[in-house]
C-alpha cells in the first residue's frame, strides 16, 4: 500500500504543478486552490510512504513521477520542447524510478 500511496502523491505533483502554472503567480483563486490543495495531499501521501520506504528512495520517486509528469504535461499543452535528448532525459529518469522500486523489492521491501 505504501508503493500505490507514493505514487498516487507523485500525480497529485503533476496536477499541482499544473496548477501552479494557471495560477497566474496565485493571483487567480481556483488554480491557486487546487495547488494548496495539491501540496499537502501530496505531502501526506509522502510522509505515509516514508513510514515503509526508505527516505531516499521515497523522495526519488516520489520527484521522479513529478518531474516526468510534468515535463510532459508541459510538451503536450504548453508547447515545451520536446526534442530528443529532452526526451531521452526524461527516460533515464523513468528508469531509475523503475531501478530504484526493483532494488526495494529485491532487498526484501514490498514492490509497487
Amino acid at each position: 500500500m505504501p508503493w500505490v500511496v507514493l505514487v498516487i502523491a507523485g500525480f497529485v505533483e503533476i496536477v499541482y504543478m499544473a496548477a501552479l502554472e494557471k495560477s497566474d503567480t496565485f493571483t487567480r483563486l481556483w488554480p491557486t486552490v487546487i495547488f494548496v490543495v495539491g501540496v499537502v495531499t501530496s505531502m501526506a501521501g509522502v510522509a505515509y510512504a516514508i513510514r515503509s520506504i526508505p527516505l531516499g528512495t521515497t523522495y526519488a520517486v516520489w520527484v521522479g513521477i513529478g518531474a516526468v509528469g510534468t515535463s510532459i504535461y508541459g510538451m503536450l499543452f504548453l508547447r515545451e520542447p520536446a526534442g530528443l535528448a529532452r526526451l531521452g532525459c526524461i527516460f533515464l529518469i523513468l528508469i531509475g524510478v523503475v531501478g530504484l522500486n526493483l532494488l526495494h523489492n529485491a532487498s526484501g521491501g514490498e514492490a509497487a
